[in-house]
């Protein structure tokens, strides 16, 4: 699944910089809805925890290790890759509301900006 940059937008550089034009506007409703960025801290934490989850040390319990909530540029774009294709695969549609695509979506949104991910 592609997302299209904004009419205005330059050539994508990357698979983040396509869900950061399609789904930056919905982080304006944060706003308007504190159960909104509640879900949105959930799924972020979800999207760190999965990326994170290759460098907990093997034989140490995970309540001793702190949640990391960083994730790289090359790692979050191969998530992005994955999740898309299972979209595609599935033939989502994006919905004016909010399913788990979505707010997954936008979760990486906040995180390509809050990690500014998209800076060179």
């Amino acid at each position: 699944m592609d997302f299209p940059p904004h009419d205005d937008a330059p050539p994508l550089a990357s698979p983040l910089a396509g869900v950061v034009a399609a789904f930056m506007p919905r982080l304006a409703e944060f706003a308007f809805d504190p159960g909104l960025l509640a879900a949105i801290d959930q799924h972020a934490a979800a999207v760190c925890d999965t990326l994170n989850s290759d460098t907990l040390g093997a034989d140490l319990p995970e309540v001793l290790i702190p949640a990391q909530r960083t994730v790289g540029r090359e790692e979050l774009t191969d998530y992005v890759l994955g999740f898309s294709d299972v979209l595609a695969e599935k033939g989502w549609e994006e919905p004016v509301g909010y399913d788990f695509a979505t707010l997954r979506l936008t979760a990486i949104c906040w995180l390509v900006r809050e990690q500014d991910l998209l800076a060179f």
